[in-house]
């Protein structure tokens, strides 16, 4: 029998890009894969007519990590698919994933684009795919991937409210390198024309050294919140 995906999305206040993520994922539901949406307390709650798109809809208390984890939780799948709600995806990404032999050693993350146009935002993106292929630490828009035993044997996604796909990431290699997929998905680039390319480069590269240099997740999310508002 073939592996089986559950494609766990965790959202937050999201429109119309969640809306079309779920419609471009539905031919995997009716290949037997799972869909699994987790909201973090909306305002207003998401509407229940996305219990059509979806096997499950579960309410979490905020926290990308927390709600990650309480998706995969009800999985059933071999592989657990993480996905962000503003991510893009193409048809046949699940047959890279699912290449044999799918064992419990098995993670990666896919190569990533962002939407925008803007010249600065190939460079990013570029130095993204590269920084991650030499690490081996994926980014949560990304798409990570991993088997669901190897999964539950690092206890999930730390409880942290920040750079939780680094540390997960940091616990995978332990046990394997990642598959690093070529194929791309598309991630909104909203963060970076809203606040300024050059901005959110200098921010993300200041949050991940200092985090590299043992500053708390805490104390980042904070700074995180306060500079962004």
């Amino acid at each position: 029998m073939s592996a089986q995906l559950s494609i766990v999305i965790p959202c937050l206040n999201e429109g119309e890009t969640l809306i079309k993520l779920l419609q471009q994922l539905q031919y995997l539901r009716q290949q037997g894969h799972q869909l699994i949406l987790v909201d973090g307390g909306s305002e207003p709650p998401p509407d229940r007519s996305l219990t059509a798109y979806v096997d499950h809809l579960l309410t979490s208390a905020p926290g990308r990590a927390q709600q990650m984890n309480n998706g995969a939780a009800v999985a059933e799948g071999d592989l657990l698919w993480f996905l962000h709600a503003d991510s893009q995806v193409v048809s046949g990404l699940e047959q890279l994933m699912l290449v044999q032999p799918v064992d419990e050693s098995l993670w990666g993350r896919f190569d990533i684009r962002l939407s925008g146009s803007h010249f600065l935002l190939r460079v990013v993106e570029r130095m993204m795919n590269w920084r991650s292929r030499v690490t081996g630490i994926a980014t949560g828009d990304q798409g990570i991937f991993v088997h669901r035993a190897l999964f539950q044997k690092i206890g999930g996604f730390p409880q942290q409210p920040l750079m939780e796909d680094v540390e997960i990431s940091r616990r995978l290699k332990r046990y394997a390198p990642p598959r690093c997929l070529h194929q791309q998905l598309i991630t909104s680039s909203r963060r970076w024309e809203s606040d300024g390319v050059v901005t959110t480069i200098l921010l993300m590269w200041g949050l991940r050294l200092a985090y590299w240099f043992g500053v708390s997740p805490k104390r980042l999310a904070d700074f995180y919140r306060n500079h962004r508002h």
